[in-house]
């Protein structure tokens, strides 16, 4: 299910990746809730995920995009790719994005799929090692986003030129 969001001057995609229904046995009988994984993107390098908990499916739905819109993260993508190799981990979960040639696809399965669609990351190639939950994937996959780096930012952290950064 995808929803257009409008915030601001950002147009966001939202898409629920999982959701789960959960029972607690109390005394009087059972409690039944829903968890929600939502992930929101703009295609264009901004992407975010959040996760909702409510007694209804609708109010989980709800809580977990104004989460995801919170956690918002700004990637760099070039012609569609990623830069660079980056290996996420979370708990067990080992996650590793590679940049692919123009025209490759993704080539993900399940949530990381969704995730590199919404974060306008067009060829990658990737895997996912010791999959778990798709709670610990998409936490995985996030955590290699946050680790992805562009050669400019790389400049002003070395304080050297763009070309040494390309040429070694």
């Amino acid at each position: 299910m995808e929803r257009v969001i409008n915030l601001g001057n950002i147009e966001l995609k939202e898409s629920v990746i999982c959701t789960n229904r959960v029972v607690k046995v109390v005394e009087g009988g059972r409690t039944f809730s829903f968890s929600t994984i939502v992930v929101v993107g703009n295609e264009n390098g901004v992407v975010g995920y959040g996760f909702g908990k409510s007694a209804n499916v609708n109010d989980s739905i709800t809580k977990a995009v104004a989460n995801a819109k919170k956690n918002l993260i700004k990637i760099p993508v070039r012609n569609g790719s990623i830069y660079h190799e980056v290996i996420g981990r979370y708990n067990g979960n080992i996650v590793i994005l590679k940049p692919a040639a123009p025209g490759s696809g993704i080539k993900c399965g399940g949530a990381l799929r969704t995730v590199c669609e919404f974060a306008g990351i067009k060829n990658v190639l990737s895997k996912c090692i010791r999959r778990g939950s798709p709670h610990n994937c998409i936490r995985a996959v996030f955590d290699a986003l946050y680790q992805m780096k562009d050669p400019i930012s790389v400049a002003r952290s070395r304080h050297i030129s763009l070309n040494k950064v390309f040429n070694g």
